[in-house]
């Protein structure tokens, strides 16, 4: 491929006016959505509709999986949410056909309007936001309804029922269509007010406008549930590869490193070291091969934001990997993957294939001097793996365990040689910041945390989900107000940052902003991006059984702090919780936890006392209660937990 073959798929759109894409990541498949896919070309087929039907990666949405993207002329484009095969073919009628909305499937956009700019608003989007006291929107939709009908709006403008408005416990919430005006918190009266001055004068409710649109800013996700990732073609289209040649005709390698160091980038896997320092240090030492390497090794349960991007834009990951190599001076590259994600394996390979086919990999790529091969290499599930030393003796074949550093792998990586590691989301982030530059970037986040972050909120929260916010922005509004609170309207008592590797964070430091140091400073660390939420009926000391357990099961065993001191917790907590604990087996705790994370080898021994000591921080009274209480209070909280789950399944 040419620089002019390159630079003519920015200049063509490659779609039809009408159009429908359906998330086909992980998430989406699981749900039904190749069923769906397959509906709506049956249905296609049937009735003869003129729209292109294709799959897309997943747009992080993944309590609506599976979702369905739609796109007709004279109309903006509208998202649908929990979609069977059933409900499919009713896009096509209704939507395709008729230019209706469907009933509990249409989601409000967030990106809301302040004014209506003199459009025609042709439907309403209602919904109850409240998890308590009946759900009234029918009720609502019905009240809309007929205060239309008597303004003479009966026949023009439609209501219809929202699947989700982005916005939660506002009580009724109403949006115009297509214009995006929100207002909140909405009651009876309210109706005809909406209608009279919005509909018939042209005016906004000042005292009922949601003015603030969704906080989300989408770097690594940019091109996430908008391309189809099996086509090449739609990554060039929407901006792939533009980056790489910016790097490869307009920067040298050295100011490559510059422009990673302007945006301020640091490492999104989980320790936050500056890409452009790691960059340089690899590249400094004379070597005849150098080697660059995709830590997708991601194991932290509950997370899946590696694995969302390699399934829904691989070919990001790819220019990423490429760009690191052009600047250390690298010729050959690895994907190291865990196997449980075949998807994301399969996606891979085929954009590596893609790419090779199409000149955009092997020698001489777009016509310059640079030559660069790629591979994938399967992990096999070890946690330890993710470490970059213990990564780089599985692809060499050997045991995945991590050695003493240093030496780094910046000086003696791969087979001996100097070798950078980023993981998935760090290079997203830096095609991205090839692409539109610096800046761009670095206008997002705080002065020593720039950028976004992506995080997977699972946990007792009502809407999980993948979201990109700005770095510094506070954890209770990811939760709150981009995630809808906690499930079933429980208070909650924290939420987990990091994985394993990380900490609880308790309720009433949730407003603090989501940096490197902040999260440090409470005891937890930002780790790859997993954020789960936990409510009043979680028990810590479960918890941080849970979190100690897996660290014992997943370490490889080679250094002693790690190996015994983490089996050493885990019988103390395990004594605890049957309730034949003692208080001095807390001070015990706190002594090996010391222990580990000063004598470990490697980060999963130096980390796995996270959970353990920020339990203890913030709720030793918990551990006491079991203490205290010994076999009675052990048993009761061992028979709601039972309860519990008897009830959730």
């Amino acid at each position: 491929m040419t620089l002019e073959e390159l630079d003519s798929y920015q200049r063509t759109n490659g779609k039809s006016k009408n159009w429908i894409r359906v998330g086909l990541d992980t998430g989406g498949i699981a749900a039904g959505g190749k069923e769906v896919l397959a509906s709506l070309r049956e249905e296609k087929d049937d009735a003869g509709y003129e729209v292109d039907i294709r799959s897309c990666g997943s747009c992080g949405l993944s309590f609506a999986d599976p979702t369905v993207e739609v796109q007709v002329e004279g109309m903006p484009t509208m998202l649908y949410g929990a979609v069977d095969a059933k409900t499919a073919p009713l896009i096509l009628r209704e939507h395709i056909g008729k230019g209706h909305l469907l009933d509990d499937h249409v989601m409000a956009t967030r990106k809301r309007a302040t004014s209506l700019d003199g459009e025609k608003q042709t439907a309403v989007l209602v919904m109850d936001t409240c998890v308590v006291g009946g759900d009234k929107t029918k009720f609502f939709q019905a009240s809309f309804e007929q205060e239309l009908k008597v303004h003479g709006f009966g026949d023009e403008i439609r209501v219809y029922r929202a699947f989700d408005m982005g916005l939660y416990d506002r009580g009724l919430c109403a949006q115009l269509f297509p214009s995006g005006v929100t207002f909140s918190n909405v009651l009876s009266p309210d109706i005809r007010r909406i209608i009279k001055d919005c509909l018939v004068e042209g005016k906004i409710v000042e005292d009922l406008l949601e003015s603030e649109s969704d906080p989300q800013a989408r770097v690594v996700l940019r091109n996430c549930g908008k391309i189809d990732p099996d086509s090449l073609e739609d990554s060039l289209r929407n901006g792939g590869y533009r980056g790489l040649r910016r790097a490869l005709t307009e920067m040298t390698p050295e100011q490559v490193i510059e422009e990673m160091k302007a945006s301020g980038l640091r490492g999104r896997g989980g320790a936050g070291f500056p890409t452009w320092l790691k960059w340089k240090l690899t590249r400094d030492p004379e070597s005849q091969r150098k080697y660059v390497i995709c830590n997708a090794d991601e194991g932290d349960p509950g997370a899946f934001m590696d694995r969302s991007v390699l399934e829904s834009d691989p070919h990001s990951v790819l220019e990423g990997l490429m760009i690191a190599a052009y600047a250390i001076g690298a010729s050959k590259g690895y994907f190291y993957i865990r196997a449980e994600y075949p998807l994301a394996v399969e996606r891979v390979r085929q954009a590596i294939e893609q790419a090779r086919e199409a000149g955009l990999l092997g020698r001489k790529v777009l016509g310059t001097d640079f030559c660069f091969e790629a591979a994938v290499r399967l992990g096999a599930g070890a946690f330890v793996c993710g470490e970059e030393t213990a990564l780089i003796a599985s692809i060499e074949g050997k045991r995945g365990s991590p050695s003493p550093r240093p030496p780094y792998p910046s000086v003696k990586g791969l087979w001996g040689m100097p070798t950078s590691i980023n993981n998935v989301e760090t290079l997203a982030c830096v095609s991205a910041i090839c692409n539109r530059g610096a800046e761009a970037f670095a206008r997002y986040g705080t002065e020593d945390s720039p950028g976004t972050k992506v995080f997977a909120v699972t946990g007792k929260v009502r809407h999980a989900q993948l979201v990109e916010i700005p770095m510094g922005y506070p954890i209770r509004s990811v939760i709150f107000d981009i995630c809808g609170g906690v499930l079933d309207g429980e208070d909650i008592k924290g939420v987990q940052t990091g994985g394993p590797s990380g900490g609880v964070i308790p309720e009433k430091h949730l407003d603090a902003p989501i940096s490197y140091e902040s999260l440090r400073e409470l005891g937890s660390i930002m780790g790859s991006g997993g954020m789960l939420v936990m409510d009043e009926r979680d028990s810590m000391v479960d918890v941080a059984k849970f979190y100690l357990r897996f660290c014992v099961d997943e370490s490889c065993g080679k250094c002693a702090p790690c190996r015994i001191g983490g089996y050493q917790m885990l019988q103390i907590i395990e004594k605890i919780y049957r309730g034949r604990g003692e208080e001095s087996d807390l001070s015990q705790l706190r002594h090996i936890c010391s222990a580990m994370k000063s004598a470990s080898l490697c980060g999963l021994g130096q980390t796995a006392p996270n959970p353990v000591l920020s339990t203890l921080r913030y709720f030793e009274h918990e551990y006491m209660a079991f203490i205290e209480g010994g076999h009675a209070y052990a048993r009761k909280i061992r028979q709601q937990q039972k309860e519990q789950e008897k009830v959730a399944s």
